[in-house]
């Protein structure tokens, strides 16, 4: 890829706030310096709280912010759909190709079992460390003996009929990850010290944030992804599926968070910092783009 490609990947789970608009912003701006193209995407996996509502809303409320963008449910592109709800097929197609070399196996723990287990601190919205209650014993993506292969076999469930389990992925323990963020610098983490097996197909048979993301940007050909720092062990979880699937990763650029005045990154609970709050108002959208400004120099 010579040609900058970014993106913007708004969930309809409720209004747009103003946190995510200014990493949105930015996204636009780093699309325009290079001379790029903008993609919007929206990213409804999560059908219990996604609401066909709240998607008309944030097209909107992007528009009046300010952005413009050049692919996307609305205009169109090469890469359609980019409603991430219907690409359910390019997803399960990264399932099977995960399953078939070993990479994921099935879980039957629940968020709270992981929670009540996990003696590591996580963030509030990150996952808590796995503590491989249901983790077989072969080596992901190594070269697999004959009884583990058995072991392979005996767990590949159809996925419709494997409501009861998780997918995870297992992580190379000990393995030192990094990767140069265009903001932040180096970056590392170690596997299983800082981020454990993860999710990428969960029980209601839908694919998980992980998987998705990975298997979007890498098929809409983005070469950079722009989003907030409360995303930054998410990079190194995606950079392992990446690898897994043999997908070049793109860059990442991961921006500065609006905090609320306990030092919370804002986000969809402070109704009344959306943008159609703040719209109702009377507030200007380039009164709020200052904020972007402001931010930068952090």
């Amino acid at each position: 890829m010579t040609k900058y490609r970014g993106r913007i990947a708004p969930s309809p789970t409720g209004f747009l706030h103003i946190g995510h608009a200014m990493t949105f912003w930015r996204a636009q701006e780093r699309a325009r310096a290079a001379g790029g193209t903008l993609v919007l995407r929206i990213e409804d996996i999560d059908r219990d709280r996604c609401r066909t509502e709240f998607t008309t809303a944030l097209v909107e409320d992007l528009r009046w912010f300010g952005l413009c963008w050049h692919e996307g449910p609305d205009n169109g592109g090469p890469f359609a759909p980019y409603v991430q709800s219907k690409r359910h097929p390019q997803h399960l197609e990264a399932w099977k190709t995960l399953q078939a070399g070993g990479f994921i196996y099935p879980c039957s723990c629940s968020r709270k079992d992981v929670v009540a287990a996990s003696l590591a601190p996580h963030e509030e919205n990150d996952e808590p460390i796995y503590p491989g209650t249901c983790r077989p014993g072969f080596c992901a993506g190594a070269a697999m003996s004959a009884a583990d292969k058995e072991v392979v076999q005996a767990t590949r469930l159809p996925l419709q009929a494997s409501g009861a389990t998780h997918w995870r992925f297992r992580i190379p323990d000990g393995e030192q990850i990094e990767f140069f963020d265009q903001h932040l610098g180096k970056q590392s983490a170690v596997a299983g010290r800082d981020f454990g097996d993860f999710i990428v197909w969960r029980r209601d048979n839908l694919p998980a944030y992980q998987l998705t993301v990975v298997v979007d940007d890498a098929a809409m050909q983005i070469s950079e992804v722009v989003r907030g720092e409360d995303l930054l062990v998410s990079t190194f979880r995606q950079l392992l599926l990446y690898r897994a699937l043999g997908l070049l990763p793109p860059k990442f650029f991961h921006a500065p968070l609006l905090l609320d005045e306990s030092g919370k990154r804002l986000a969809k609970r402070h109704g009344s910092l959306s943008l159609r709050t703040l719209r109702e108002c009377g507030i200007r959208p380039e009164e709020l783009r200052a904020l972007c400004s402001c931010s930068r120099s952090r």
